[in-house]
């Protein structure tokens, strides 16, 4: 039987057993209600899909506004409702940007509340369990996700972090003619739905890291991707991982200094969340947030010549929203 999102009672005596007394964004009591949430319309639509048409779907959903959990639940809602991509007793798994030990405010980490009303919404559609995980690029995982806010965020939504063991890596075989070869998190493939939710900033590497360098967190390999060309070699993994629903943060967008910051003086605020099942077209749509073109990402092409997604974003259904 599916699960109902968690009431306010529910969230606060999980509140009240291991979360409290995290700050997420400056100690916000929104912050902090928005992850109980209400059992509300639109909680309802954000399962089901907007009147509950699924066929009517667009293929990208863009969201301007607060709070931050009504960006993410209208744009889920727009989009067609969670359960378009998650079924009752599903196995899912919920990659965030948790790179470093860095507060939400400094926009280097998912968004805590992006996160946990995914995870609400995955519960409420029924999944058996949801998890979420990372391998943070300093520091160690659980200071990583500790600082971030994510943690204490997931807990409260009734999910589950995991610390990505060296142990449960498996070598895969990738599709594309680059890598050949990489080890890549088994429960990232074996999974029933893999939600890609990164955040939106600079990155010397790449131009800009989004969705699909967000998924060089699922291999312990990171060096040999950078050796055998960044850009082929992210494409080809997202070819491997193939990411059911990419959720992108740009509440805060790091504009510079990417992609661990640091100073508040690098953060913009735009209050935007993008969503749609393909990765490629949501990167292309994100270099806008910073003026760029998606010529700016060199991986953005490279995915969209293997055939991952959409580059080319006319002719494609985007509805905007304000809230």
């Amino acid at each position: 039987m599916a699960r109902e999102p968690l009431t306010r009672a529910e969230f606060l005596k999980i509140l009240a057993a291991g979360a409290g007394g995290v700050v997420f964004l400056g100690g916000s009591e929104d912050a902090l209600a928005a992850l109980a949430g209400a059992d509300d319309d639109l909680d309802e639509a954000a399962l089901n899909g907007d009147a509950g048409r699924t066929a009517a779907a667009p293929y990208m959903t863009v969201v301007h506004g607060t709070p931050v959990d009504v960006n993410v639940r209208t744009a889920i809602a727009k989009l067609g409702g969670m359960r378009r991509f998650v079924s009752a007793g599903d196995d899912v798994v919920i990659k965030p940007n948790i790179c470093a030990a860095r507060a939400a405010k400094y926009a280097a980490t998912t968004n805590p509340i992006v996160v946990a009303t995914l995870v609400r919404l995955a519960r409420g559609a029924g999944a058996r369990r949801v998890r979420v995980m990372d391998n943070p690029i300093s520091s160690s995982p659980s200071s990583c996700y500790s600082a971030s806010g994510i943690a204490a965020a997931v807990k409260a939504a009734g999910g589950s972090m995991q610390v990505m063991s060296a142990s449960r890596y498996v070598t895969y075989d990738i599709p594309g003619g680059t890598l050949g070869r990489l080890p890549l998190y088994r429960d990232m493939l074996a999974c029933d739905v893999l939600i890609n939710v990164p955040i939106a900033k600079q990155h010397g590497s790449t131009g800009l890291t989004l969705s699909g360098k967000n998924l060089m967190g699922c291999t312990s390999n990171r060096s040999k991707m950078h050796d055998l060309g960044l850009s082929r070699s992210i494409a080809e993994l997202n070819a491997k991982l193939k990411p059911d629903l990419t959720v992108l943060d740009a509440i805060r967008i790091l504009v510079r200094n990417g992609p661990t910051g640091g100073s508040l003086s690098d953060v913009r605020r735009k209050d935007v969340v993008i969503a749609s099942k393909d990765w490629v077209a949501v990167d292309a749509y994100a270099t806008r947030l910073f003026g760029k073109t998606p010529r700016f990402v060199p991986y953005i092409a490279a995915a969209a010549r293997m055939g991952l997604g959409k580059s080319d974003l006319s002719g494609l259904v985007i509805r905007k929203y304000e809230v």
